[in-house]
C-alpha cells in the first residue's frame, strides 16, 4: 500500500486529534511563558534577563527529572486515557494562570509555568509512543512530520499570542480567555483519539526518580539506532534553542532592529522547520531511513553560516519593512528559511527512527529518554553561548562557531552511516536520471525477519538498485572471486556483502546461518549476469538455504538495467544510457515442495529449484506493464528501441522502421475513423500478412476502433456469419489483394450487407493536408485516442467456430493481449539480434499474437509472408532472411521441412509448434535433417492465445511444455478417463467474452474462466499432456473444424440420408473427416460442389466416404456416434 501524503493522514481520526491536542498544548506552553515575560517586563517592571532564563529553566526542569517516570506511565496505562487526563490538567492549570494574570502575581505564573513543563514532560512519551500504535510502517514518518509542522507553528503562535495579546487594555483577559479555549480544544481533541491499549501492563512503576532516569536513559543507549537518533535529535534541539536565544541578539545588537524583527524570524523559522517536516515525508515515501540526514546537517551548516554572515553584512535593518524591502534582508530570510526547514528534514527521520527502533513494550520509555537528553544538551548548548557571550563574542560569531561544530556533526554523521550516504546519493541519481519506479515496498516489510530476498541479474549495478530502495540494507551474498574485482568494489561500497566460495561444498551452511540469525539475505539465484535480456537458469541454492532456515523468500523484478552499458547485451539490445527503469517486490513466499516418501535429498533439491524457477518466472511476469493499450505498448517500443528501427518487413522487401509504423497508423487510421459511420466501432480487417496489413491494425488501434480480424479463407457465409456477430458495418482490405486471391466473387457476395474500404482509395484521397496532420499526430501520438484508453476495453475481436459451425467473436482487451505476450516473454529468450519469419496468418490468434505483436512490441524483427502453403517459398526466405525464430503447425512445418534445403534453417534458434499436435515424424525431421529442435505449446484463441509451452530450458517432446506464469488450471474428472481431467483455465489472457449470432454486438463475459473442452494430464515437473478433445471438433491444418456442420452441409445435398462425420488420423494434415452414410453413390466430388457452391471452406468437405447399409442407433433414436468411429476404424473408406 502506498503511503499516505501528509494531509491525507491529517484527515484521519488516527492522526488530526493527538496532532491538535499536541498543538493546543504546545500553544499553550509559549503563550503564556512569552506572556509572563513581557507583563513581568512591559508592564509590572519587574525581573528582565533573569526572569527569561528563570522561566525557561522552570519550563525544561522537568523533562530532566520526570521523562522516565512519564515513560513508565505511558508503557503501563492505555496512551489514550492519560491523554485525557494530561489535557484535562492542562484545564486546571490555564485556570490557576487566569488567575495569576488577573492579579499580576509573577510567583504564581512562574508556578503555573512549572506546572506545564510538567504537563508537557508527561505529554512528551505519550504523543510519540501513540504514533506507531495508530498508523502503519509506512505512515510513520508522514505522521512524525505532522506532529513536528504543527508542533512549531503552534510554538510560533503561542509566543507571538502572548507577546501581543498581553499588553492590550485588557491583555490578561484576553490570553487567560485564549488559554482556557486552546485548553478546552484539546480536551476535545482527546476524547477522539482512537483507544490503544497498554504496552506493557505488568510493568512496575519506579518510585526512584534518579535511578529510573539513568537506567532508562542506559537502556536506550544500549540499543544504538534509538542512541543515535537520539543524540541527533538533542543536536537538532541545541542549534535550535541556540537560534532562538540569539534571534533577539542578534537582531538588536548586529542589524539594530526592533521587536517585530524577531517575530518575522520567528515566524521564518517555524514555518520553515514545519515545512521542511512535511518535505521529509514526501522524500521518504514512507521508508523509515536516515538518508536525508546527512546532507540536512550539510545544509544546515552552510544556511547557518550564510545567515549569519549575512546578517553581519546587511548594517541596518530596522524594521520589518527594511528587511521585506532589501535583497541583504531576503537573503536572510531565504537562508533561515532553508536552514530551519533542513532541520525539519533533518528531525522528522530521527523520530521515527527512535520509534521504529524502540522495542514494543518500552517505547514511551525510549521517548522519555530523548526527552531527557534533549534537555541536557539544551542546558549544555545554552551554557556554551553564554560563555561564548561573556567572551565578549557578537552573536553572529556565536552562530558562525555553531555552524563550524554541525559541520563536525555532519562528518560525523556520515562517518557512523557511510552506506546510507553513498545510497542516498546513488538514488538521487536513479531518480534524477531513471526515473525508478518501486512497487510493493509494503511486501517488503510483510516478509518477516528470517528472508532470503532473491531478484533477476541484469547488470552489475543490481546491488546498488536494490539496496537503494529497500528500507533496510540487507547483506548481499558474492562469490569471492568477483568481490576482489577492482571494478565491482564501487557498487559493492553500499552495501553489506557475504562472501561466499560457489565451489565449495559447504558454501550453503554460512548463508543458512547467516539467515536464521535474522539477516536478510540477498542472493541472485541465476549466479551470473543475463546474456539473453531474459531470466536465465535458477540454480536452486537460493531455496535450499531458504529451506533449511525456515526462512521466507521476497521475490524482486529488475527491469531495465538491461539497456545498459553496465550488463552484458551490447549488440542484443539497445544501449541507453539513461533508461527508464521499475523495481517490483512481490509478496513473501515459502518454498515447500510436497514432501514425497523416499525422496532422496538431491531430488529434495531438485524439486526445490524447480519451485524457485517457476517463483522467479511469476515474478518477472508480474513485473510486466500490462496496464496499456497495444498503441500505448507500441509508442513506447518505440521510444526505447528507437524510432528508426526497422521492425516490419514483408514480400515486397521494403522494411519499415518504428517511425513511419506510426507515421502510417497516424495518416490512415485517421481516413478511416472518418470513414466510419454510424456507432460502429469494430471495423473488419480482411488482409494478408503484409506491412499494410500492420499499418492498417495499429491504425484502428491510433483511434480507438476495434479491429475485427476476418478469416478470408472461410468464404463468404462465414466472413458475412462473422460480420453479423460482430455487428460489422465496414471492412478494410486491398483490391491488390482480392485479386491476387482470387476473392472477388466473395467480396461481391458480401457487399450486399457491408461496406468495404479500400486501401487503394484511402491512399490517394490522402493529401498535404493529411499528411501534415498526420506528421503532428505521430509526434503526438500519446495523444490520440488509442493512447489513452483503459487497458481492459476492447482490443480485437478474433472469430472461431461454434457448435454448428457457425463463427462466434472471441473479444480480447488490450490487457488479455500484453498479458500474453509478457506470458510468452517471461518464458522465451529472444532479443532485437533475433530475426521473426510468420507466414502463419494474421487472423489467426497464433500468427496475430506470436508472430505479429509479440515481437513488435519487444524490438524484433518480422518478416511477414501472406501464406504458410508455399512449402517451396517459404524455406527460401527464412534462409535469405537470416531468420531466428518462426512459428507453425505441423503441416506447415512438415512441408517446410520436406522442401527445404538443408541448409535453409542455418541459423534457426527456436521453432514453435502450436494449433495442432506435432508428430513425432516432423520433430525428428528438423533435429535430424536441420539440427534444430521443435518446440511445442498449446492454446486457444480464447486465451490470447498460449496457454503452456516448451522453451529450450524446459522441453519434454510429446508434451506441449508447462504452464506461462499467471495461468491457474483446474481438472475436472471425465467419467471413464484415468490419469487426466477436462482442462478449465483462468487468468489475465482469458477473453474478455463472446459475440454470438444469437446477440449481434453484445459481449458474452467470460466470467475469468475458460473450459477448453481439452482432456489433459499433467506430470509431476507440470507438463501438459493433451490427451484428447471433448467436443466434435476436428483440428485440420491447425483450423478447428465442426463435424456437426460439415453433417448440415452434406444433409442440404441428400437430405434422405443418414449421415455421421468422424475424424480420423491423417499424416499430412494431423486429421482428416470421414463421411459415414447411408447413401450408396455418395462422392466427394458432389459435396465439394455444393460446398462451392454455397461459399463453404474446403477444410468442411469430408476427403472420404464410407457407404453403409445401416446406420448404427442409440435407444433414443440418436447416432451412436462411438459405434461409427469403430466402424469407420476397422473399414476402409472410399477415398474420393
Amino acid at each position: 500500500m502506498p503511503p499516505a501524503s501528509p494531509f491525507a493522514l491529517l484527515k484521519t481520526r488516527r492522526l488530526w486529534p493527538l496532532a491538535l491536542a499536541q498543538a493546543c498544548g504546545a500553544f499553550n506552553d509559549n503563550l503564556v511563558k512569552n506572556a509572563l515575560v513581557v507583563l513581568a517586563l512591559f508592564k509590572l517592571g519587574a525581573g528582565g534577563a533573569g526572569l527569561s532564563a528563570l522561566a525557561g529553566a522552570l519550563f525544561i526542569a522537568p523533562y530532566i527529572l520526570l521523562s522516565a517516570t512519564a515513560g513508565q506511565l505511558a508503557d503501563r496505562f492505555p496512551k489514550p486515557r492519560l491523554v485525557l487526563v494530561a489535557k484535562l490538567a492542562e484545564v486546571g492549570l490555564m485556570g490557576a494562570a487566569a488567575a495569576g494574570f488577573a492579579t499580576g502575581s509573577i510567583p504564581g505564573l512562574l508556578a503555573v509555568l512549572f506546572g506545564l513543563g510538567v504537563q508537557s514532560a508527561m505529554f512528551g512519551p505519550l504523543k510519540y509512543g501513540l504514533l506507531p500504535e495508530q498508523l502503519r510502517g509506512e505512515e510513520l514518518v508522514a505522521g512524525n512530520g505532522v506532529i513536528e509542522a504543527s508542533t512549531f507553528l503552534a510554538i510560533l503562535a503561542g509566543t507571538v499570542a502572548g507577546g501581543a495579546l498581553i499588553l492590550l487594555e485588557d491583555g490578561a483577559t484576553l490570553v487567560s480567555a485564549v488559554g482556557l479555549g486552546a485548553a478546552l480544544v484539546g480536551v476535545a481533541a482527546a476524547l477522539r483519539v482512537l483507544p490503544a491499549p497498554p504496552a506493557d501492563p505488568a510493568l512496575r512503576i519506579n518510585a526512584n526518580i534518579l535511578a529510573e532516569t539513568w537506567r532508562t536513559v542506559r537502556q536506550a543507549a544500549s540499543i544504538r539506532p534509538v542512541w543515535l537518533a537520539i543524540l541527533g535529535l538533542s543536536w537538532f534541539w541545541t542549534v535550535g534553542a541556540l537560534l532562538l536565544t540569539e534571534f533577539p541578539l542578534l537582531a538588536r545588537d548586529t542589524l539594530g532592529a526592533d521587536g517585530h524583527v524577531v517575530t518575522l524570524f520567528l515566524t521564518v523559522f517555524a514555518v520553515g522547520v514545519g515545512a521542511g517536516s512535511l518535505v521529509s515525508s514526501v522524500l521518504l515515501k514512507g521508508e523509515v531511513s536516515p538518508r536525508h540526514v546527512p546532507f540536512a546537517a550539510i545544509g544546515m551548516s552552510v544556511f547557518l553560516w550564510d545567515f549569519a554572515a549575512a546578517c553581519t553584512a546587511a548594517g541596518g535593518l530596522a524594521t520589518v519593512g527594511d528587511v521585506l524591502g532589501s535583497l541583504a534582508g531576503w537573503r536572510i530570510l531565504v537562508d533561515l528559511a532553508l536552514l530551519s526547514a533542513c532541520g525539519g528534514i533533518f528531525s522528522v527521520p530521527l523520530y521515527a527512527i527512535l520509534q521504529d527502533g524502540a522495542p514494543e513494550t518500552g517505547r514511551a520509555r525510549m521517548i522519555a529518554a530523548n526527552n531527557v537528553v534533549n534537555a541536557v544538551f539544551m542546558v549544555a548548548g545554552a551554557g556554551v553561548a553564554a560563555g561564548l557571550a561573556a567572551l565578549g563574542l557578537a552573536p553572529a560569531t556565536v552562530l558562525m562557531a555553531a555552524a563550524i561544530a554541525n559541520l563536525a556533526v555532519a562528518c560525523w554523521i556520515i562517518r557512523l552511516l557511510p552506506q546510507q550516504v553513498l545510497r542516498a546519493l546513488f538514488r538521487f541519481y536513479f531518480e534524477t536520471f531513471h526515473g525508478v519506479r518501486v512497487k510493493g515496498l509494503d511486501h517488503y516489510r510483510a516478509a518477516g525477519d528470517r528472508v532470503v530476498i532473491v531478484a533477476n541479474h541484469l547488470s552489475f549495478a543490481d546491488a546498488c538498485l536494490i539496496a537503494c530502495y529497500l528500507p533496510e540494507s540487507p547483506t548481499f551474498a558474492i562469490d569471492t572471486r568477483m568481490a576482489q574485482a577492482w571494478w565491482v568494489r564501487p557498487f559493492l561500497a553500499t552495501v553489506e556483502t557475504f562472501k561466499v566460495d560457489i565451489q565449495s561444498p559447504f558454501a550453503i551452511r554460512p548463508m543458512m546461518e547467516a539467515v536464521r540469525d535474522g539477516r536478510k539475505l540477498m542472493i541472485f539465484p541465476e549466479g551470473r549476469l543475463t546474456k539473453t535480456g531474459s531470466l536465465m537458469k535458477v540454480y536452486e541454492g537460493a531455496g535450499v538455504v531458504a529451506d533449511k532456515a525456515d526462512a521466507t523468500i521476497l521475490p524482486i523484478s529488475i527491469e531495465g538495467l538491461q539497456f545498459t552499458r553496465l550488463g552484458r547485451m551490447r549488440g542484443k539490445l539497445p544501449m541507453r544510457w539513461f533508461p527508464r527503469l521499475s523495481l517490483t517486490i512481490m509478496p513473501p513466499v515459502r518454498i515447500d515442495p510436497p514432501r514425497l516418501e523416499g525422496q532422496t535429498p538431491r531430488r529434495r533439491r531438485e524439486a526445490i529449484g524447480r519451485a524457485l524457477q517457476d517463483l522467479m518466472v511469476e515474478t518477472v511476469f508480474q513485473a510486466r506493464n500490462t496496464d496499456r493499450t497495444l498503441f500505448a505498448a507500441l509508442l513506447d517500443a518505440r521510444a526505447l528501441h528507437g524510432g528508426r528501427t526497422l521492425i516490419a518487413e514483408d514480400i515486397n522487401r521494403a522494411p519499415v522502421s518504428y517511425d513511419r509504423l506510426v507515421l502510417g497508423a497516424a495518416a490512415l487510421g485517421r481516413q478511416i475513423a472518418q470513414r466510419v459511420t454510424g456507432e460502429a466501432a469494430t471495423v473488419g480487417l480482411m488482409l494478408p500478412n503484409a506491412n499494410a496489413t500492420l499499418v492498417a491494425f495499429m491504425g484502428l488501434q491510433a483511434f480507438g476502433l476495434v479491429p475485427a480480424m476476418l478469416n478470408f479463407s472461410a468464404g463468404a457465409d462465414g466472413m458475412l456469419a462473422a460480420c453479423r456477430a460482430a455487428k460489422l458495418r465496414h471492412i478494410v482490405s486491398s483490391r491488390a489483394f482480392v485479386e491476387k486471391g482470387r476473392l472477388g466473387a466473395v467480396v461481391a457476395r458480401m457487399e450486399q450487407e457491408v461496406e468495404f474500404l479500400w486501401l487503394e482509395d484511402i491512399r490517394a484521397g490522402i493529401g498535404l493536408r493529411d499528411k501534415l496532420r498526420a506528421q503532428w499526430d505521430a509526434a503526438f501520438a500519446r495523444r490520440l485516442p488509442g493512447a489513452r484508453a483503459a487497458a481492459d476495453d476492447w482490443a480485437v475481436v478474433l472469430f472461431t467456430s461454434g457448435s454448428e459451425g457457425t463463427p462466434k467473436g472471441v473479444v480480447h482487451s488490450h490487457r488479455s493481449l500484453l498479458a500474453n505476450c509478457a506470458q510468452l516473454a517471461s518464458v522465451i529468450d529472444f532479443t532485437a539480434a533475433d530475426r521473426v519469419f510468420n507466414a502463419m496468418p494474421v487472423f489467426h490468434s497464433f500468427g496475430l499474437q506470436g508472430g505479429t505483436l509479440l515481437p513488435l512490441l519487444h524490438g524484433v524483427r518480422t518478416f511477414h509472408y501472406p501464406s504458410p502453403l508455399h512449402y517451396r517459398v517459404v524455406p527460401a526466405l527464412i534462409y535469405d532472411t537470416d531468420a531466428t525464430i518462426a512459428f507453425g503447425t505441423d503441416t506447415f512445418l512438415n512441408g517446410w521441412a520436406r522442401h527445404a534445403h538443408a541448409y535453409d534453417f542455418y541459423a534457426m534458434r527456436m521453432i514453435f509448434g502450436g494449433a495442432e499436435k506435432i508428430r513425432e515424424e516432423t520433430r525428428r525431421l528438423f533435429a535430424d535433417r536441420f539440427g534444430v529442435r521443435l518446440l511445442e505449446g498449446y492454446g486457444a484463441t480464447e486465451t490470447a492465445p498460449a496457454l503452456a509451452i516448451n522453451t529450450p530450458m524446459n522441453n519434454r517432446p510429446g508434451t506441449v511444455g508447462r504452464f506461462l506464469p499467471g495461468i491457474r488450471h483446474r481438472l475436472e474428472p471425465v467419467p471413464g478417463v484415468e490419469g487426466a481431467g477436462r482442462l478449465h483455465v483462468s487468468g489475465p489472457n482469458v477473453m474478455l467474452g463472446y459475440l454470438l449470432p444469437s446477440a449481434p454486438g453484445a459481449l458474452v463475459p467470460s466470467g475469468g474462466d475458460y473450459d477448453t473442452g481439452d482432456i489433459v494430464a499433467l506430470d509431476p515437473q507440470g507438463f501438459v499432456e493433451i490427451r484428447g478433445r471433448a467436443k466434435r471438433f476436428a483440428k485440420i491444418a491447425g483450423e478447428m473444424v465442426s463435424m456437426t456442420a460439415a453433417e448440415s452441409l452434406v444433409a442440404t445435398l441428400w437430405p434422405e440420408a443418414q449421415h455421421a462425420v468422424v475424424s480420423l488420423p491423417d499424416a499430412r494434415k494431423g486429421e482428416a473427416l470421414l463421411l459415414v452414410t447411408t447413401r450408396r453413390d455418395a462422392a466427394v466430388r458432389d459435396i465439394l460442389a455444393e460446398a462451392r457452391a454455397r461459399g463453404v471452406p474446403e477444410l468442411m468437405v469430408p476427403r472420404a466416404v464410407l457407404p453403409v447399409a445401416a446406420m448404427p442407433l442409440l435407444g433414443t433414436g440418436k447416432i451412436d456416434y462411438p459405434a461409427v468411429q469403430r466402424l469407420a476404424a476397422a473399414s476402409q473408406a472410399v477415398a474420393a
